[in-house]
């Protein structure tokens, strides 16, 4: 593998024979050059076309001249985030901070500002003036317009506007970036490139589309914004996507363009075999590693896109509903190139994308006329259009575990059981249980309320209990004991207290408790957030219960985890709020232990005379040599 890192110094840049790079990328992340990281992808894509890209990973955002490293570039300053959002990577549901960034050298925390995109924009301004910018990533794609900021539990105005940036490059920007960057080689003006899918601009004027209500109404009246979420939602196909415009009064419009279409086979293997180093920059030898590059520096990225559609993930505004995948071949050189690696311990940790086993589109008239705009491809059933089919999975995988050199091919970044349980096949399922888990499968069913996953955008409950069955028979056959171990979330919108204790009595039964328990956590431009901001179900207009108050968020999170004893009070008191002191007591069945129960001497003489019978047998058998 190429060991030729893109410069980040100006003598770097200088010992390639360019005084003036064309792109200065910006980003909050450190330079890690691995395809999971967007930083890398879109730089390499760059450079692959011929432009001269330097980068400036975690700049000093109280330092102007952490920025101008490179100088002026001679067409435009690209921004991202970085990998995460920086609110998220930066703060708990909470609202408490994090210990650890797993993007930054060592994991240390406070190397990028809150708000990074904003942040840095304004930081570029400062110096220069007219030069473009243009921002991207998830942080600035998931707050392209006006927007609910949960950690200012306000409403915010497009990131576009805050962090004076000229254009955004919103979901996976290949095919934008790409466009932008020719329009500004030919001399084109960044101020009159209006006409690119998949970027966001200004405008004095309004063009022609969908008019989404004004920043000012959707302050006022939050039913406004349900409104112009749900015709957000209906638009973020590429094949029938409108324009949608929306007003800021005397400050002209911002306007998003449809999304940009998705990558081809062979257009996504460009991207992926690109010369990445897919490694960390030799300047963090001696500060740290960076840890987010530990669990997926060995994995292998084979799609991207998700039909799921779970109300409380961004896939769909970010990369979209329609799959797109590698080919076999792109695959498996890469893992070649791996089994090279000196590190290398013969494990590939993953194979997949936002959920691993989809490999085609849900159903076949999507790559020309798109996905359906009122319905979803899984819920609340399947399509009878939904092309359930792992067979090319299964091929990918079986010629990746034949490789010499490969032990073992693990699958971690989530399966759709759901769309296991369409497959009429059962192919898959036994050879995921035979092959790709190492003990534990771990899978999402979120909750137990058929009420609150229909909020969420899951199947029914009874669908996970019969995939955990299949999956149960698939390791007895392939004689390994082997479990699902269910991901399950508190306090989302339509969950009550009542909802919660009935996830608390299926965890009771399952027998063990869940190590992982996460509250939901309104992040910008998910359906869900939506939801939780103004009470509203967009889709039907309909009012839904929200659980805000941080009391009761901590009493349905400290339900799942009964058996905790700092949970023991919180327990308890939802339990009573609840209506089920039936579940505080002696009996078996109850969370809260509390009594003893009470025993008549007709049954303790009974209980007396089953011991005394069962000492007996103990005895015989010992005499005649058996175990018991």
């Amino acid at each position: 593998m190429s060991r030729d890192f893109l410069p980040v110094t100006r003598k770097e840049m200088e010992e390639r024979g360019i005084s003036r790079p064309d792109f200065v990328y910006i980003c909050g992340d450190a330079y890690v050059d691995h395809p999971s990281f967007g930083m890398a992808i879109i730089t390499r894509l760059l450079e692959h076309y011929g432009y001269s890209v330097g980068i400036i990973p975690q700049p000093d955002w109280k330092d102007p001249r952490s920025i101008s490293v490179f100088g002026e570039p001679r067409l435009a300053f690209l921004v991202s985030a970085g990998n995460m959002d920086s609110m998220v990577n930066h703060y708990t549901v909470s609202k408490k901070h994090r210990k650890e960034d797993a993007y930054s050298p060592g994991g240390k925390m406070g190397l990028r500002p809150d708000r990074a995109v904003v942040v840095y924009g304004n930081l570029i301004r400062r110096t220069y003036k007219k030069t473009p910018v243009i921002i991207g990533g998830i942080e600035a794609s998931l707050r392209r317009l006006a927007h609910y900021d949960y950690w200012s539990d306000s409403l915010k105005r497009s990131v576009l506007l805050d962090s004076g940036a000229d254009l955004i490059s919103y979901g996976m920007g290949e095919r934008s970036i790409l466009a932008i960057a020719s329009a500004l080689n030919e001399g084109q003006s960044v101020d009159q490139i209006h006409h690119i899918p998949g970027t966001v601009y200004r405008s004095k004027e309004a063009p022609s589309g969908l008019v989404l209500p004004s920043y000012e109404e959707m302050c006022k009246d939050k039913r406004k914004y349900a409104e112009s979420f749900r015709i957000q939602y209906e638009n973020m196909e590429a094949f029938s996507g409108k324009v949608l415009i929306e007003s800021y009064g005397t400050q002209g419009y911002v306007v998003q363009n449809p999304p940009s279409k998705p990558l081809t086979q062979e257009e996504m293997d460009e991207v992926y075999d690109l010369p990445y180093t897919r490694a960390w920059h030799p300047m963090y030898d001696k500060l740290g590693r960076i840890p987010a590059i530990e669990e997926i520096k060995f994995s292998i990225t084979s799609n991207r896109g998700c039909f799921g559609g779970c109300n409380f993930c961004a896939l769909a505004f970010h990369q979209g509903r329609i799959v797109q995948t590698r080919s076999h071949g792109s695959i498996l050189k890469e893992a070649e190139a791996y089994i090279k690696e000196k590190d290398f311990k013969g494990y590939i940790h993953d194979v997949g994308g936002p959920t691993a086993d989809f490999r085609h589109p849900s159903c076949e008239k999507q790559m020309k006329k798109g996905v359906c705009t009122n319905r979803q491809c899984l819920f609340p059933k399947p399509c009878k259009n939904l092309k359930a089919d792992h067979e090319d999975y299964l091929e990918l995988l079986r010629k990746l575990r034949s490789l010499p050199g490969i032990k073992k091919v693990f699958i971690r970044s989530g399966i759709r059981f759901d769309y296991v349980e369409a497959d009429p096949d059962r192919h898959f399922l036994e050879e995921l249980a035979k092959y790709h888990v190492s003990g534990q499968l771990r899978v999402a069913p979120e909750h137990v309320s058929d009420t609150v996953l229909h909020y969420m955008g899951k199947p029914e409950h009874a669908v996970y209990e019969q995939f955990r069955k299949d999956f149960e028979q698939a390791n007895q056959k392939a004689g390994l004991k082997q479990y699902a171990v269910p991901y399950f979330m508190s306090s989302h919108p339509g969950c009550t207290l009542k909802d919660g204790v009935k996830l608390a009595e299926y965890v009771r039964d399952m027998g063990f408790m869940p190590e992982q328990v996460q509250d939901f956590y309104p992040t910008p431009s998910t359906m869900s957030t939506c939801m939780y901001y103004t009470g509203i179900d967009p889709r039907t207009g309909k009012s839904v219960y929200v659980p805000k108050d941080p009391h009761e968020k901590a009493m349905q999170r400290a339900l799942i985890q009964y058996k905790n004893p700092a949970n023991r009070e919180l327990v308890k008191e939802a339990l009573k709020k609840a209506g089920r002191g039936d579940l505080i007591g002696p009996d078996r069945k109850c969370l809260i232990k509390e009594g003893t129960i009470s025993k008549n001497p007709d049954s303790t003489a009974k209980t007396a005379s089953k011991l005394k019978k069962k000492k007996t047998i103990r005895n015989v058998h010992k005499k005649k040599g058996n175990r018991t």
